[in-house]
């Protein structure tokens, strides 16, 4: 008997990120219109949800960088392609996607990538890796921004790049249907005092997410009161944690770790920051904050500039600028909570017009069958 067809993805592991996410949404969604959906990962967090979702783990080691691994693992997927009826691969990583490309070469049948990042080529071996990404039959954008840079980088005709923003989940991140004692709780767990404003920086502790930015700009602010929260793994970067807490000495700075509850955790928030020093490919804290109807203040490139109407939807600060962060949070803080909640309003409204996770699953699904016929 043959195997239902099956869409077959690759992911290093099912950890938090946008691509750990999508990967889930999108098989949920393949298993809801008939097909089978495969993730290799090493796993990780969302492995349980993955399987509640309709989807089936292949535990292999996909976030190897070893040549002699990648290799393996590509005779591994192209095993799987046969016995399980795949017809078509998608990658949402480098090294994966190498493997991914020979296994769907060895086999005859579609491979396409998804670049949830940019990927920095310094010199001309990093770019020849960082070119899986661009070899398959189509390149998935997640923010126009993306889709310009991979145009740019590559040199490749815009009709081969299809532009499929991250999705986001609006019955899960939706402010009605977070409990007051969800939220509360968080603030207890935060040491956050009735009418204490708090302000939320997500994302894991690496330099670039800005997390020094935010301690420098509240270090200039007129808030002395207010309490920063940093929601986040350090994820093996000891050094730079321990840096974090020396340098918030005399903030009222919460290292949360790992946040289940991002919804509310949003809620439980006065004004969310994201102060990624990089250039954000999407951009997932300022669409999920913005669709839990929180003003987000993020800086001002990347897929930020799409998911953030300045001066509308949120607030946007040039890169690395601590001063420019520090009068935008006061400008929020003195403007009180109506005016941010105005605010958030126009930024809910915006994120379900553009960013949802079903017009995502729907472009992608639509995608598949399209290449797969």
């Amino acid at each position: 008997m043959i195997p239902r067809p099956a869409i077959l993805q690759l992911v290093p592991a099912l950890d938090t990120g946008g691509a750990e996410r999508t990967s889930v949404d999108i098989a949920a969604a393949l298993a809801k219109s008939g097909y089978g959906a495969l993730v290799a990962s090493e796993g990780g967090r969302l492995a349980a949800e993955l399987k509640q979702a309709g989807g089936e783990l292949i535990v292999l080691p996909m976030g190897s960088k070893s040549p002699v691994q990648m290799i393996a693992n590509a005779f591994a997927l192209r095993d799987i392609i046969h016995r399980r009826n795949v017809k078509l691969v998608h990658a949402r990583s480098r090294a994966p996607a190498w493997s991914g490309l020979l296994a769907a070469k060895m086999t005859g049948i579609p491979f396409i990538a998804t670049y949830h990042g940019i990927y920095n080529a310094g010199h001309a071996l990093k770019r020849f890796y960082n070119s899986a990404m661009v070899r398959g039959a189509a390149i998935i954008a997640n923010s126009q921004w993306t889709a310009d840079h991979i145009a740019a980088e590559y040199g490749i005709a815009p009709e081969r790049i299809t532009v499929i923003p991250r999705g986001v989940d609006l019955e899960t991140f939706d402010p009605v249907s977070v409990s007051p004692e969800r939220v509360a709780a968080l603030r207890a767990q935060w040491g956050a005092k009735d009418g204490e404003l708090v302000i939320l920086l997500p994302g894991r502790l690496t330099r670039w997410k800005g997390q020094l930015v935010l301690i420098a700009a509240m270090k200039q602010s007129n808030l002395p009161d207010a309490r920063i929260v940093f929601a986040g793994d350090a994820q093996g970067r000891d050094a730079y944690r321990a840096e974090l807490r020396e340098a918030a000495t005399g903030l009222n700075a919460v290292f949360a770790g790992h946040v289940n509850d991002m919804a509310a955790a949003y809620l439980a928030s006065d004004i969310v920051v994201s102060a990624s020093t990089d250039p954000e490919a999407f951009g997932r804290v300022a669409a999920e904050a913005g669709a839990m109807g929180r003003a987000v203040i993020a800086t001002d490139h990347g897929g930020a500039r799409e998911t953030v109407i300045g001066d509308v939807t949120g607030l946007l600060v040039p890169p690395g600028d601590a001063a420019a962060l520090c009068r935008a949070i006061e400008r929020l803080a003195q403007a009180g909570p109506e005016a941010r909640a105005g605010m958030g309003l126009k930024a809910r409204e915006h994120i379900r017009a553009h960013f949802t996770r079903e017009k995502m699953c729907a472009d992608t699904l639509a995608l598949y069958r399209r290449l797969t016929g």
